[in-house]
């Protein structure tokens, strides 16, 4: 057994004599290459020189400050969107736009009507009417949507117009056996 081993550790020394010839020639393949390999010899232009900016505060206003977003949340909307305040509401106007369901449709010879339902009431609604709380008016209604034009405030304080639609909602029919 003793003579096994012995003989295990020879052959391990002599297979980890044969890898340092392997890296010999690793090592004259690797100083050839550097020799033949052209040396690059451009020149890197030098960083700019950094010139901080220092703030007067005497200067401009602070554009971080306060008082700045208050004072152009309190003026007056440059533009003309603003919805009329005095006009009379109308009954859809009283629900959110995300609890008014279009359940149906009706056309006669001169007009569209929507079928608009709200909890367990059901209103007809057309071309110019309002819904929603957002001063939604409709501005057209087809057999599949009701569409509608919102007005509606933006961070800064101005009137901004956005569409938005009511889709039919097809209800299942249940059948009784």
């Amino acid at each position: 057994m003793r003579h096994v081993i012995t003989a295990g550790v020879l052959a391990a020394c002599a297979l980890l004599g044969a890898c340092a010839d392997d890296h010999e020639e690793l090592r004259s393949w690797m100083d050839q290459q550097r020799q033949n390999t052209p040396t690059v010899k451009e020149t890197i232009a030098a960083p700019k020189k950094y010139e901080p900016f220092r703030y007067e505060n005497a200067g401009p206003a602070d554009p971080f400050s306060a008082s700045k977003l208050a004072a152009k949340v309190g003026a007056e909307p440059t533009n003309r969107l603003k919805p009329d305040s005095n006009r009379r509401r109308e009954a859809l106007e009283s629900f959110p736009l995300e609890s008014i369901r279009m359940v149906g449709h009706m056309s006669s010879d001169r007009s569209r009507f929507a079928l608009l339902q709200v909890e367990n009431m059901v209103y007809q609604a057309r071309e110019g009417n309002y819904a929603g709380q957002n001063y939604g008016r409709i501005m057209r209604v087809t057999d599949h949507e009701v569409v509608l034009k919102e007005v509606v405030q933006d961070a800064a304080g101005e009137w901004v117009e956005r569409d938005t639609s009511l889709r039919l909602q097809e209800t299942k029919q249940e059948t009784r056996k």
